[in-house]
């Protein structure tokens, strides 16, 4: 069975939920459910198995937890939870258990948060004195199985939030181990942004005749609905400091993120941006809990307008007041760009996506184009007029909201003095001055260059760049050497894995990486020379497929403990 979520006039009232789930929501503000609850909840009270094909901030949060509560019996029996929620991410988890706290607020229900990087003694106590709900990272939930601390014979409902998230950070085997130690008629729920293959794998063995939800055509093509304003600028690499200050002058947004590809980049552009007069706040995986909570709460306290992220530091974030997402590069993978816009425009509430494209990266803008089946217009980046006119406009707008809302009488005085000896119309001239220059400085710096649209070549015949080993040669020698990583077939490496964690948290291009030997027991990668320290030190701070691995240089090349490898040279971008 398939749906295509669509939102008619319908009240929560009208999806037979019980009373004090109906209170909690109406506090809370709540009028009507979004397109994906008034689709997912029915069937979900029915007990159906459910497979929701839904962006990021559509409501699926209680599309899946009002079932869940409504559901709950008052006479529960105590011998652990009735349902578990996995989750990609600790700050997921957070949002997800505070949301089912505010929902089930009336009726008593416990709910506890777990997840890595939070003392596990407080959670073995949580669970020791009983809950109802557990929400949970994939890893963290398996330790406590494994402890015996988190039992699964009482689970009526599993959910798996944010499911290809999940798979792309490696809890795949997580997953399958966790669901398969959940026996009985148990119901599950797998909500997902985007669609791969191997989600649709998860979903064909574990689903039962699951009820199938596909948000419109519009709303999933860039994990967005309409209120999201796509765009995307073309700048050298030198120039996107410069243009990134231009955009977000003239956006002016109340809060953005900047996702950048590489921990370096992330601190880089802080300080630039911070030495340029903004508010900006760095966020990666360097950091640790405590500095990651700081950071965010001066985001939600309005004392910092940008954070400047790395994907996997923002995975999970949910800030309410965010109005733009910039990508300050374009994402290698067009699920990473879904991902990203999809944290704007959320609960009804406008947003803006920026993209900022180097001309080599116009070819991957059509490739995202392809799959969001959404055009994204390449503007001009704002020139200084174009600054000025909208610092003008600021300050007319500012203007007309005192005029409108302030009381201005006290002022009446000053006013009617100077009109004795000036025209009124000057000294409104000189008003406005000074409430201009009192919202920031004149745009002043040089223009920047305007760039052509670069055209999508066809590849080159990848046979006439092999050398005589089979390897792709390179248009320009460059001293190469290969990095051990103790990881292999046997715990399912794939070249796509390697490149991915090399091209995220260090300085290089998948164009950088050469060729790629996977065994049984561990992994070769191809490096610049140059190079190697900084991938070295980047891949021991990380972890590839959730394990983190032994990451050192090659040593001997024929002392071997495998002599059967894959040689797999990566694909050029």
């Amino acid at each position: 069975m398939s749906l295509n979520a669509s939102k008619d006039a319908v009240g929560f009232a009208d999806l037979a939920l019980r009373p004090e789930l109906l209170q909690a929501l109406a506090g809370l503000g709540y009028e009507e459910p979004t397109a994906i609850q008034h689709a997912a909840i029915p069937p979900l009270l029915q007990g159906r198995d459910l497979l929701g094909q839904a962006a990021t901030g559509t409501g699926k949060t209680a599309a899946f937890a009002l079932p869940v509560l409504q559901r709950m019996s008052a006479d529960r029996p105590g011998e652990g939870p009735v349902a578990l929620v996995l989750v990609p991410t600790r700050e997921l988890a957070v949002q997800v258990s505070q949301a089912f706290h505010r929902y089930g607020r009336d009726l008593g229900v416990g709910v506890l948060p777990i997840y890595g990087g939070q003392p596990i003694g407080q959670q073995l106590r949580g669970l020791e004195r009983g809950v109802d709900v557990v929400v949970a990272t994939p890893g963290r939930a398996l330790d406590h199985i494994g402890r015996g601390s988190l039992g699964l014979r009482a689970v009526e409902t599993i959910v798996l939030d944010e499911a290809d998230e999940m798979l792309d950070m490696g809890f795949a085997e997580d997953i399958e181990a966790i669901l398969e130690g959940i026996s009985g008629d148990r119901q599950t729920v797998l909500f997902s942004a985007t669609m791969p293959s191997r989600v649709d794998r998860i979903a064909r063995r574990h689903l039962r005749d699951p009820v199938r939800i596909e948000m419109g055509r519009q709303a999933t093509a860039a994990g967005t609905g309409p209120l999201v304003r796509q765009s995307a600028y073309v700048v050298t690499r030198v120039q996107k400091p410069a243009a990134l200050g231009r955009v977000l002058d003239v956006e002016a947004p109340s809060a953005a993120i900047v996702f950048c590809r590489t921990r370096e980049e992330v601190d880089q552009l802080t300080e630039t941006l911070n030495g340029r007069g903004y508010r900006a706040e760095a966020l990666h995986g360097g950091m640790s809990q405590d500095q990651r909570d700081r950071v965010m709460g001066r985001l939600r306290n309005a004392t910092a307008d940008l954070l400047i992220a790395t994907d996997l530091a923002a995975r999970g974030l949910d800030i309410e007041h965010l109005t733009h997402v910039v990508n300050y590069n374009v994402p290698a993978a067009p699920e990473a760009y879904v991902h990203r816009v999809g944290r704007v425009g959320r609960a009804g509430r406008e947003g803006v996506a920026i993209t900022l494209a180097e001309p080599r990266e116009h070819r991957m803008l059509k490739a995202i184009e392809r799959v969001t089946k959404q055009r994204i217009p390449v503007g001009k980046v704002p020139t200084i007029a174009d600054l000025r006119a909208r610092r003008l406009e600021l300050t007319r707008a500012a203007l007309q909201e005192s005029l409108l809302t302030d009381d201005l009488e006290r002022f009446r005085v000053v006013v009617e003095t100077l009109a004795d000896e000036f025209d009124v119309m000057e000294v409104a001239l000189a008003a406005v001055k000074l409430a201009h220059e009192s919202l920031g400085s004149e745009a002043d710096g040089e223009e920047i260059p305007e760039i052509a649209e670069v055209p999508v070549c066809k590849r080159a015949d990848p046979r006439a760049a092999e050398g005589s080993d089979g390897r792709r040669g390179r248009a320009r020698m460059v001293a190469m050497t290969r990095v051990f990583l103790g990881v292999g077939r046997s715990t399912g490496i794939r070249p796509q894995d390697l490149v991915g964690a090399i091209t995220g948290e260090s300085s290089l291009g998948g164009r950088d990486i050469g060729a790629i030997e996977i065994a049984d027991r561990f992994s070769l990668v191809e490096v610049p020379e140059s190079a190697a320290g900084e991938v070295i030190a980047a891949l021991r701070r990380t972890t590839i497929k959730g394990k983190k691995p032994t990451v050192r240089r090659e040593r001997d090349p024929a002392n071997r403990a495998d002599g059967k490898t894959t040689v797999l040279p990566t694909k050029r971008k």
